[in-house]
């Protein structure tokens, strides 16, 4: 067998905030015995299409299940643009197509090629974010009447890293409500994607302590690990980082340092399937767990279930059913069930992409959030007020 073509697909569909849209990224991979594998490379900027085009160039002709060898082709094939996310989101996805390719060729799902499935069904959250307290109440309850039994959220409404008492406030009366409303037996993921320094991540996070909360992610930005290392020694929750990080060197001196009870790499950005196995099991030397990142489209979350499913130090997964999935995926994407996914039975990752409808969607333009410009401007601007003491 013989890879014939490899491609991008860009694609917008709709999120389901209402008039939100994001564009798509899509890898295919086609065979000369006709065998086609998907992939995805979403990452936020469409130009990574390029780059999974111009790799992708490299590949023709050749057998399409040494994975591995390619890979590493890849990776070394640009020298000065080594682990960046366009190019490891670029090898992730054609690393996933490759794998759907093989798993299809051999009439299994990946899973079963990567040691064999040791859980029937994957532990999964929803979210409980909102602006008000009531209004995260409000969402919380709606996500467990559906069955899930853990909720992520972000309550931090801030700009810039440096907190002021305000919004502190409005974020512990958040996560507060949230755990009354809900009770003992829904575990809460607290997420502060970066925006906190230290003196304040580590007040915030002792006065969290007693609402139990599951993880705090990225209370402060990834890239300083000893900054997040004084969060850690001071605060008694468990914290999580990575889904900024990629390949299996990306986090090294993040376990070494033994900083991070979970880590959260995207199956999409930081190496694809045998990528994030390896990570998962350098996680497992140090007694991590990992919840694979996806806020993306169905493939990643299809790629990310059959790496949960034989995974031993797997905890829990990000991602649900989006009503515009159906519209795109052709047969069946799994819901969720009672707060699981049940595994992919599904040749290679369980789905394929209908190409008609991707090529209906065609990319769109995208601004950044206003909230996004102003934290920008203001990270370090004079207008915020902060609390030291």
């Amino acid at each position: 067998m013989k890879i014939t073509n490899v491609e991008a697909i860009v694609s917008a569909s709709a999120l389901s905030a209402p008039g939100s849209r994001r564009n798509y990224v899509y890898v295919k991979v086609e065979t000369d015995e006709g065998i086609t594998g998907w992939g995805e490379s979403t990452c936020g900027p469409v130009t990574v299409a390029n780059m999974v085009d111009e790799m992708g160039a490299t590949l023709i002709g050749k057998d399409p299940v040494r994975i591995e060898e390619h890979w590493q082709e890849l990776y070394h094939l640009y020298h000065n643009v080594r682990g960046g996310v366009i190019q490891m989101a670029a090898i992730s996805g054609i690393e996933i197509a490759l794998w759907d390719i093989k798993g299809k060729a051999l009439g299994v799902p990946v899973y079963e090629l990567l040691g064999g499935p040791m859980r029937e069904k994957i532990w999964t959250y929803g979210r409980f974010d909102g602006d008000t307290p009531e209004l995260a109440v409000e969402h919380a309850l709606q996500q467990v009447s559906t069955g899930l039994t853990a909720l992520k959220g972000d309550p931090f409404h801030h700009t810039g890293i440096f907190i002021s008492a305000e919004a502190e406030r409005e974020a512990i009366a958040i996560v507060t409500a949230v755990r009354e409303a809900v009770g003992d037996d829904v575990e809460l993921l607290v997420e502060c994607h970066g925006r906190l320094s230290p003196t304040p991540a580590i007040r915030i996070g002792n006065a969290l302590e007693e609402l139990r909360p599951y993880v705090y992610e990225e209370p402060v930005p990834p890239q300083n690990i000893d900054a997040m290392a004084q969060v850690a020694a001071a605060v008694s929750i468990p914290l999580a980082t990575g889904e900024r990080l990629y390949t299996k060197w990306g986090f090294v001196e993040l376990l070494e340092k033994q900083v991070v009870g979970l880590i959260q790499p995207d199956i999409c950005h930081a190496g694809g399937i045998s990528e994030l196995k390896k990570i998962a099991a350098m996680a497992e030397a140090y007694y991590v767990g990992i919840q694979p990142h996806n806020p993306y489209g169905p493939i990643n979350t299809m790629a990310a279930l059959q790496l949960d499913a034989c995974t031993p130090n797997f905890m829990i997964q990000e991602g649900g059913h989006h009503p515009w999935f159906d519209e795109v995926v052709v047969g069946e994407f799994p819901k969720q069930i009672d707060g699981y996914f049940e595994l992919p039975t599904g040749p290679g990752i369980g789905l394929d992409m209908d190409e008609v409808a991707l090529r209906a969607n065609p990319p769109v333009e995208i601004h950044p959030p206003e909230g996004y410009v102003k934290a920008a401007r203001s990270a370090w601007g004079s207008k915020q007020q902060t609390m030291w003491s």
